[in-house]
């Protein structure tokens, strides 16, 4: 926590706004609103609920296709099985994990040609890598495609100067627990259109309408936010700068003490493309002395927790039926990669004490 966290939240035991209504989350979204350059936004109880709702006000339905990368979480995938719809799945490019622009062209081509076109994109900006989303907002728009984002890693993450999740119709963030910055659990919807706004806000309430009351024309989600919660969301926005900031220097750190060993590589992003270092991702090359699952050992022997990139969507039991562009990348990114320990509350001798390990390994 950053430190005004209880304040907010106490404010919100004093008014008696407990519920998903309260001065706590009208100041949030303003704020929330203004850092994504958008009229409003939409809290919501977690990222995925956020994916949902986009694809649900894109009007994504039964038997429709909705393009997503295989290399993902499951909270991305999901909302579109919540709708009935079916996922396509494509492959990573290999320097930033995510969506290849080519294999997803190359789907929506396909679908074209079968008389059964993709109502939407969902493009995912991985760790917090930033996505080579000009190519797929370009891709998108010859084909009249709605572009998504799962931007729930990625707070602070910018393509040229402008904020991941606001460069689609929708898109999405996470303020999950693990994130740069939570609620506990909570999401938040974005759009430039303030119609979609409102229609995601009145899917999200139950679908209940103001007048007359518990009216439903439609069924809804019940995904609104506490008035608690998002105080909490408003001291930790005031923080969001410095703990964006030293992610950054942790993500440096761990790349300039292992730039020396051949064996590891880290994402390589275009010009413009600034990640905000959720997690410091790294891989090991297919010829490494020491394999990814030997280095998560070695660290966690020390009491020091890594982790595995997620597996591909296509090779989980839950989603394996789904067509899937490619896969070749997505499976070797997930077997050599690892995500080392990145949390805000390291200090330097954290880290150097983390990549000395790393080095140790390969040198001994």
């Amino acid at each position: 926590m950053g430190g005004k966290e209880r304040e907010f939240v106490g404010r919100a035991f004093d008014s008696n706004w407990i519920s998903p209504y309260g001065q706590n989350i009208v100041e949030l979204e303003e704020i929330l609103a203004r850092y994504y350059s958008v009229p409003s936004v939409l809290l919501v109880n977690s990222g995925t609920a956020a994916i949902h709702l986009c694809l649900k006000v894109a009007g994504v339905g039964p038997g429709d296709k909705v393009i997503v990368p295989t290399l993902n979480f499951a909270g991305c995938i999901n909302p579109i099985l919540y709708c009935g719809a079916e996922p396509i799945l494509i492959d990573s490019e290999p320097s930033t994990w995510n969506i290849d622009p080519a294999l997803a062209g190359k789907a929506i081509a396909d679908q074209e040609r079968q008389g059964t076109p993709v109502s939407a994109l969902l493009a995912v900006h991985l760790f917090g890598h930033p996505a080579n989303i000009g190519q797929l907002a370009s891709l998108c728009a010859g084909y009249g495609i709605p572009l998504l984002e799962d931007a729930a890693d990625a707070i602070g993450t910018s393509i040229l100067g402008r904020m991941a999740g606001s460069w689609g119709q929708m898109g999405a963030i996470s303020f999950n627990g693990n994130k740069v910055i939570t609620t506990s659990g909570g999401g938040l919807f974005i759009s430039h259109n303030p119609e979609d706004v409102e229609k995601a806000r009145y899917l999200a309430n139950q679908a209940m309408s103001n007048k007359p009351y518990y009216l439903h024309n439609q069924v809804g989600y019940n995904y609104m936010l506490s008035n608690v919660l998002a105080g909490i969301g408003l001291g930790q926005m005031e923080v969001l700068g410095e703990r964006l900031r030293r992610r950054a220097e942790i993500g440096m750190l761990y790349r300039e003490m292992l730039a020396h060993i051949p064996f590891l590589s880290f994402p390589e992003f275009d010009k413009g493309m600034v990640a905000n270092n959720w997690l410091t991702t790294m891989l090991l090359r297919s010829d490494s002395p020491i394999s990814r699952d030997t280095l998560i050992t070695a660290l966690a022997i020390r009491n020091i927790e890594s982790r595995p990139v997620w597996r591909p969507m296509h090779l989980q039991p839950a989603y394996r039926r789904h067509k899937c562009y490619g896969g070749e990348v997505a499976e070797d990114l997930a077997r050599r990669g690892i995500c080392l320990p990145s949390g805000t509350a390291m200090d330097d001798n954290d880290v150097e004490r983390v990549a000395e390990i790393i080095q140790s390994l390969f040198t001994s």
